[in-house]
Formats: C-alpha cells, sequence, structure tokens
C-alpha cells in the first residue's frame, strides 16, 4: 500500500486499490511528492531513482525533461518504436479556505463514488494519470510492449518549457502517443496554439481625497476551470465581472481604488478577484446594496452555467495612496472593455471553439497594473487576429502590451496511421466507434513536431473533469478503460519497414 506522510502521520490512501492496480499506485506516488509547474524536482528525482534501481536506461535533457528507455518484450524486437507521453507538473488551485503549500504538502486524494478527487485542491490526475499509465507499463513485467521510451515534459502547465526545449536525437520513436487528453472515448489528432499577451496599464497614484472608509470587496464561488477545456462552457469569470461591477457603481460610489487582483494562472479561467478601494463613509450602505443586487443579478445570468458567484465585503486598514481619477478610470475602461471567452466557434470541428481569450491573471505593482491573458487558436490567423483586437485595445488606453511564449498548434493528420490503429483497436475492444477530435486545449504535440517532424502523434486519456479548480476529478471506471487501450495499442504496434 502506498503511505502519504501527513503532518507526521501515515495516512493509508484507498486509491492504490483500485484498477488497474499499478497504475493507481504509481499516482498515489504522485500525489505524495510536491510537483507544482516549476517546481517539479522531487518527483522528477523520484522518478530517476526509481528508473535506476529498475536499471531502465534515463535520461535528463538540458532543460529538465526525462526520457526513459524500455527494450522490447521477447518477439517484439522489431515492432516500431513507440514513445508515451506526458507532463510531470499539474496546475497548483485551492478554495480560498484551504490551508496548501503546494510545494511542500502532499495531495489527498479520496475516492467519492465514481470518482477520485482531491481535498479542496486540484487533483493533479492533469496529466498526473498520464504519467502514471507510462511508468506503470515501464515498470510491468508482464506487458507485451515493442522497443519503448517514455517522455516526461517539465513544466507544460505555465509555459510548456520542456516542449519548447525538447530537442532531435534524445527520441528514436517513429509514433508518440500523448497521454495529455480528459475524454475517454475521443482520439485527439490535434489541438490549439497559443500565446501569453501581457498588458501593463500605467499607474499614477496620489492622496485620497474624500475617502474616510477602506475596504475589500472579494468576488468568488464561481467555478473556474481549464481556459481551453472549459472555456465555451460560459463560466464567469471572476476579473471582468469585477470590471463590470465598477464600471457600472465605480463613480457613482466615489470609490478610490488602491489594488486589483484576481485569478492565479493565465490558462484557468479565475474563479476569484478582489478590489480594495477607499469611499465615504455615508456611501458604505449604498455600496451593500448595490452588490447585493449585482450578486442577484449575475446568479441570474448564470444559473445554469455558474451559480455560485458571492461578493463578500470586508472593512480594511486606511490606505494612504490611491490611484488617480485618470489611472483608475483607463483601468476600469479597459478591463470591461477586454474580449473574453470564445472569439469564435470552428467551421471545420463541429461543436468545438476555434479561437478564444482568457483574462486570466490581474496584479496590482508599484507603477502598473499586469493584466496576463491566454489566447489559443487552432488557426494562426485566429491567434493573430486576436493579438491586433488587444492591441488596438492598448493603444487606446494608453497601455502597453507584450506577446510571448507563442507555441503552434498540432494540425489534424487525417492520414495519420497510429491514429487509424487506435480507432481500429478501440472499436475491437468496446465494438463502438471512438470520436476522433480536435481538442481546443494545448497539448505538446505540435511543439513536438519541429525536432520531430515525422513521428506520427495521437493524443488518448481518461475522463477528467473540471481540471485546473479544485473541483477536478478523474472518472474511475475510464482511468482502467484508457489503460486497456493504451496496452492493446502497443501490443498491435506494427513492424518496422
Amino acid at each position: 500500500m502506498g503511505l502519504h506522510i501527513i503532518k507526521g502521520e501515515l495516512s493509508v490512501t484507498a486509491i492504490n486499490q483500485l484498477q488497474p492496480q499499478a497504475l493507481w499506485q504509481w499516482f498515489d506516488q504522485i500525489c505524495a511528492i510536491p510537483h507544482p509547474s516549476k517546481h517539479e524536482q522531487a518527483l522528477s528525482a523520484h522518478i530517476q531513482a526509481w528508473a535506476k534501481d529498475k536499471q531502465l536506461d534515463i535520461v535528463e535533457d538540458k532543460v529538465g525533461n526525462l526520457i526513459i528507455k524500455k527494450p522490447a518484450t521477447p518477439g517484439m524486437e522489431n515492432r516500431k518504436v513507440v514513445a508515451l507521453q506526458a507532463h510531470i507538473d499539474m496546475v497548483p488551485q485551492k478554495n480560498a479556505d484551504k490551508e496548501h503549500d503546494f510545494e511542500k504538502d502532499p495531495i489527498i486524494p479520496f475516492v467519492d463514488g465514481e470518482w477520485v478527487k482531491a481535498t479542496g485542491t486540484t487533483l493533479g490526475a492533469d496529466n498526473g494519470i498520464g504519467m502514471a499509465s507510462a511508468l506503470a507499463v515501464l515498470g510491468s513485467d508482464d506487458i507485451p510492449h515493442g522497443p519503448l521510451e517514455v517522455l516526461l515534459t517539465i513544466d507544460e502547465e505555465a509555459g510548456m518549457t520542456g516542449a519548447f526545449g525538447l530537442e532531435a536525437g534524445y527520441l528514436d520513436a517513429e509514433i508518440l502517443i500523448n497521454t495529455d487528453s480528459e475524454q475517454e472515448g475521443e482520439i485527439y489528432m490535434g489541438c490549439a496554439g497559443g500565446v501569453d499577451a501581457q498588458i501593463s496599464v500605467p499607474m499614477v497614484w496620489q492622496s485620497p481625497e474624500q475617502s474616510n472608509a477602506t475596504y475589500t470587496l472579494t468576488l468568488s464561488g464561481l467555478k473556474g476551470g481549464h481556459s481551453g477545456v472549459n472555456i465555451h462552457l460560459g463560466r464567469g469569470n471572476a476579473n471582468k465581472l469585477l470590471a463590470r461591477f465598477l464600471f457600472n457603481h465605480a463613480d457613482e460610489l466615489a470609490l478610490e481604488l488602491t489594488n486589483f487582483s484576481g485569478g492565479s494562472l493565465r490558462n484557468a479561467i479565475p474563479r476569484e478577484a478582489s478590489v480594495s478601494f477607499m469611499l465615504p463613509a455615508e456611501n458604505v450602505s449604498k455600496l451593500e446594496e448595490l452588490t447585493q443586487t449585482f450578486q442577484a443579478l449575475v446568479r441570474e445570468e448564470l444559473a445554469i452555467a455558474d451559480p455560485g458567484m458571492l461578493f463578500e465585503l470586508a472593512e480594511v486598514p486606511a490606505a494612504t495612496q490611491v490611484m488617480s481619477e485618470d489611472a483608475q478610470n483607463t483601468l476600469i475602461d479597459l478591463l470591461n472593455a477586454c474580449p473574453n471567452g470564445v472569439i469564435r466557434m470552428s467551421d471545420e470541428v463541429e461543436g468545438v471553439t476555434e479561437t478564444s481569450l482568457n483574462v486570466g491573471v490581474i496584479s496590482t505593482e508599484t507603477e502598473s497594473v499586469e493584466v496576463l491573458c491566454l489566447i489559443r487558436s487552432l488557426i494562426d490567423s485566429g491567434r493573430q487576429d486576436v493579438e491586433t483586437v488587444l492591441t488596438s485595445l492598448t493603444n487606446l488606453a494608453g497601455a502597453e502590451i507584450e506577446f510571448s511564449g507563442a507555441y503552434p498548434g498540432w494540425k489534424p493528420d487525417n492520414s495519420s496511421p497510429v491514429m487509424a490503429l487506435v480507432r481500429e483497436t478501440y472499436d475491437s475492444i468496446y465494438n463502438k466507434e471512438p470520436v476522433i477530435m480536435v481538442i481546443h486545449a494545448g497539448l505538446e504535440c505540435g511543439l513536438f513536431k519541429k525536432p520531430y517532424p515525422e513521428m506520427d502523434m495521437v493524443s488518448i486519456g481518461p475522463t477528467i473533469r473540471y481540471p485546473h479548480s479544485p473541483d477536478e476529478k478523474v472518472l474511475i471506471e475510464t482511468v482502467e478503460q484508457y489503460y486497456k487501450l493504451l496496452l492493446a495499442v502497443l501490443e498491435r504496434i506494427p513492424e518496422k519497414a
């Protein structure tokens, strides 16, 4: 049984008794070792020590990716080389009332009916289940496969650093199976590309004018989620909703802003945002009334998609400086006008978002307010169009914008042999056709095409709901279904030409 060390005590988790047991035991270990983006070293070291103990060939490349190689099982030496790929890092998100240090504390998973969830934090099934499946295959003695490579990349969630840094020469594989998809029964053959957009709104500070009360208004209770997978669901964006409230009521309440902050990751729909301000004491009762009215309005608007929005008002110590009237108006106007959510649905792939924008993180600095957005698109021209819209908006506002970290989409290949193999294998196991899909989320496959342009790629995975949020959960039965498919595909890989 796997053990978690929690505040000096040992706690046995139930997940390592699930099937397939080897996979779940690995996932249990993964949860026990902190591995948020940019802090994967401890988990990487654990995997390296394990691989060396198993006498597997393991290499850490220049950026920190792990490449582990395992010889073919007897009789399968002439099969094409296959790489199983997952990313090591996980998204660190928690509920506001949860005390958790993602760099020190383990994730605590638990079984809830048909699902595995975490206690108030992201679970890390994205992409921990895929990583666990690859490691389970590496550790097996009874799974037939040809020459096998496992590629574990770093920092996928916060910038795809590992995929960007992967160089030619490390992999011999002709086929790559990405394990980062999140719907059992769907085979992914393409994904969106993206780019980060950082808007800097200049700040001018001054002494308060007529204010004598200071408050923080916090908007919370939203579902959040993955800014690619969940963007089409119409969920509330805390940053945008708070900006909307300020646009409508800042002037009548004579608010003087001291801080605006919201969201924590550019690729997660923000669930919470807060604004601090000063105002005349006689306006406080009006503020309370307007927040309740706005809360009821938003709950009605989002009654189906995201009904839990909550405003909380707290008095705080008086501030010594506030934003100037011009700087405050510019910030509110820019945030209120900034596009967010689905920009366009795909004409080619029904039901799939083509282009989107997520206003992900807002932070108030000494000289500016920084707004970090993530643009995604299946086509480069769609991404570039949103770039021009944001550039025009910042030009009008007298702000600055910088684009960085652009990564390509993964262009669909309808003639892909491995896609056909996975589709036929799925049909033979489950007696039904899988759905061939293009996903709006960013998979690393597009970046792998640069060092390995001839590699044939496909992406599969179990059913994961609400990734990038504390509501993340994985459907237990689909983990076994996904793993059964993966093993059957490995057994059917054709021989080398």
